[in-house]
């Protein structure tokens, strides 16, 4: 009888422990369903965002000043910062300090939604059969290597001085970091989810979009923005090397004039505005996306 005893209180301890454990499973998980995400004060978010990249570059602008002033350099070597104004100023009173951006940014971007188009289905044929994989897999990771400009001298010949080896320079650098960012990103997909996916009827472009695609996406995403900067990296060697009347100036055409010219002001002018359109990009789209992405996945309460 004691034993009998001994062996039901232990049980009753046990069932009072789990009833516990599970009181406490539900609280917690009442709590994180109660946590509010607010929107951040504007003040929270100029001293977060704005303040930090803006003293970067008043610390640039200072230290560059002060190398002016010092003499480190020639003044045809080194151009002040009112210099660089200066042409900032003359190409916007003459009306081609848009058309310089418009130029490089329409061809950037069309060129990245055609690597867009072209990458996302060769990666999930890639990543889901096998036979692919083994024969285009080695030979997509030796492209993203090669460096973009690599190919400029071959597209000139093939197709000539016009947008459309602009498009082949930008796609041969862009299709191979997002089909690998997309093949990378299905392979960290749980194979409990394909096979649940699978039991629910989901094959087929069903897995593909409900299943593949929403669970690779944040590899994809970092796919597409090594695409991206994939694409403007080809784009600017493309401008720089390949120059024809029918092309337009272009900001790396820009910075080629620049050289050639001898003009210091136009060189900088001209690399301040590539980084200021990559700059722009990423924190227009990519970061936002970024973040939704993240949020949406429980990895990202504030930022």
């Amino acid at each position: 009888m004691a034993g009998t005893d001994n062996g039901v209180a232990v049980e009753g301890d046990s069932k009072k422990d789990s009833a516990e454990d599970l009181a406490g499973l539900e609280a917690g998980l009442d709590a994180l369903d109660s946590v509010q995400i607010g929107r951040t004060p504007l003040r929270e978010t100029l001293t977060r965002k704005v303040l930090p990249p803006v003293t970067a570059v008043v610390l640039v602008l200072v230290v560059w000043q002060l190398l002016v002033w010092a003499e480190v350099a020639p003044a045809y070597k080194l151009a002040s910062p009112s210099d660089v104004w200066g042409e900032v100023r003359e190409a916007w009173l003459q009306g081609t300090l848009l058309d310089y951006i418009w130029t490089s940014v329409s061809r950037g971007l069309l060129g990245f939604l055609m690597a867009l188009a072209i990458g996302t289905p060769l990666g999930l044929l890639v990543a889901r059969v096998r036979f692919v994989r083994a024969a285009l897999g080695p030979i997509l990771s030796g492209l993203q290597s090669l460096p973009s400009v690599a190919w400029v001298p071959p597209a000139v010949l093939w197709l000539g001085l016009n947008n459309s080896m602009m498009y082949a320079v930008i796609l041969l650098g862009a299709v191979p970091s997002i089909a690998n960012g997309l093949v990378a990103g299905i392979d960290q997909i749980s194979p409990l989810f394909l096979r649940a996916g699978r039991t629910l009827g989901a094959t087929g472009l069903r897995e593909a979009g409900h299943i593949v695609m929403p669970g690779a996406l944040p590899g994809y995403l970092a796919g597409l923005k090594q695409g991206w900067a994939f694409s403007w990296r080809s784009l600017m060697a493309a401008e720089i090397i390949a120059s024809s009347p029918d092309l337009g100036v272009g900001l790396g055409q820009l910075l080629e004039n620049g050289r050639n010219n001898s003009s210091m002001p136009q060189v900088f002018l001209a690399i301040f505005l590539i980084l200021l359109v990559g700059v722009a990009i990423d924190l227009l789209a990519f970061s936002p996306l970024e973040r939704r992405v993240l949020r949406g996945r429980g990895l990202l309460v504030t930022r």
